[in-house]
């Protein structure tokens, strides 16, 4: 670049958030960062970090103001267990964030908007069967996602699309399918299932107990995208001119219990496993990634087990810190006593 263009990244105290600041800062960007937090497992490479609420239409202006592009991640957000038992929480929170940021970064004058929707926009009718036909992004309709995390992406979507049509904002909508690795969030309740399986693996390992509970029966299948392949992705959906929404994820389908599996190898440690009743999402889901190819000349390239013997040291760690922490503070407790 000629000069440091200026970009504002919402959700940037978030694993993703973070990464894309992250690399936005290698590639010369003058980054903001805004999040109602700061990062939790590292520090933050923007430049400027400010935490605002950004249900707020006031803070939303702040977070806007002086920039010429948005990347906005900002969201309420998890896991499966928490998706499902917060409909009325993530529709209103979300749509607010959605609403706000935009019309701010209109208003503000920001020439190009990046909208992070995800594949639980896709209707439920078509993740019926493990064996899923890998979704294209028109099946997005007719629409029957399965909760409300998937309706309040695609009615931003379609608030996107609108936008830039009656504005002329530039605004760009990629759909995530399962992102993971480092520094994400893997416990309480929030995190992804590789998150989760690492968690529960490592926990296995360190305590001896070889039982790894999966909700289900584990047939239930999805595909999984490291996170450096989604910031690259990101950018260069941002770069193009294609204004239509567009999957970003691996096209390569597993079944849970085949990810544990991946995850107890790299752990090298045998595990049993327990299936157990949980909310599991739809039955099956993939991401066709024909379109991705054609309008970006590129597709992720980090395969699923790499992904993953990069993301289990990382968690294995965390765990490992957590149960030391737990058994000091009981040596503690019982010398006081």
């Amino acid at each position: 670049m000629s000069r440091q263009t200026r970009v504002l990244v919402t959700g940037a105290g978030g694993f993703i958030g973070n990464g894309l600041v992250t690399y936005l800062k290698k590639r010369g960007y003058w980054v903001r960062g805004v999040d109602i937090k700061y990062p939790e497992f590292s520090t933050t490479d923007a430049d400027e970090f400010e935490l605002l609420d950004l249900r707020r239409w006031d803070n939303c202006l702040q977070a806007t103001r002086d920039v010429e592009e948005v990347y906005a991640l900002a969201a309420d957000m998890g896991g499966m267990g928490f998706i499902s038992a917060n409909h009325a929480q993530i529709l209103r929170n979300n749509s607010l964030i959605n609403i706000h940021t935009l019309e701010a970064a209109c208003i503000n004058g920001v020439k190009r908007y990046l909208y992070t929707s995800s594949a639980c926009v896709y209707p439920e009718f078509k993740q019926m069967e493990a064996n899923v036909v890998p979704l294209k992004e028109e099946d997005a309709y007719p629409a029957q996602p399965q909760d409300a995390y998937g309706w309040e992406k695609l009615i931003a979507e379609k608030l996107c699309e609108y936008y830039r049509q009656d504005y002329g904002i530039e605004t760009r909508t990629v759909r995530f399918h399962n992102i993971f690795g480092p520094l994400g969030t893997w416990e309480g309740g929030r995190e992804k299932v590789p998150a989760a399986l690492c968690r529960k693996v490592a926990m296995a390992k360190l305590t001896g107990n070889p039982e790894v509970e999966i909700w289900g029966d584990g047939e239930q299948t999805r595909s999984f995208c490291y996170i450096d392949d989604c910031v690259t992705g990101i950018y260069k959906l941002m770069r193009s001119e294609f204004h239509e929404p567009l999957n970003l994820g691996q096209d390569r389908m597993v079944t849970i219990n085949q990810l544990a599996d991946m995850v107890a190898k790299v752990a090298d440690h045998k595990i049993e496993k327990k299936h157990v009743p949980g909310p599991q999402g739809v039955r099956g889901r993939n991401s066709d990634n024909t379109r991705l190819r054609d309008v970006l000349g590129w597709e992720p390239v980090i395969s699923l087990e790499e992904g993953i013997a990069r993301t289990y040291p990382w968690i294995e760690a965390q765990v490992k810190a957590k149960l030391q922490a737990a058994s000091s503070e009981k040596k503690e407790m019982k010398s006081v006593a």
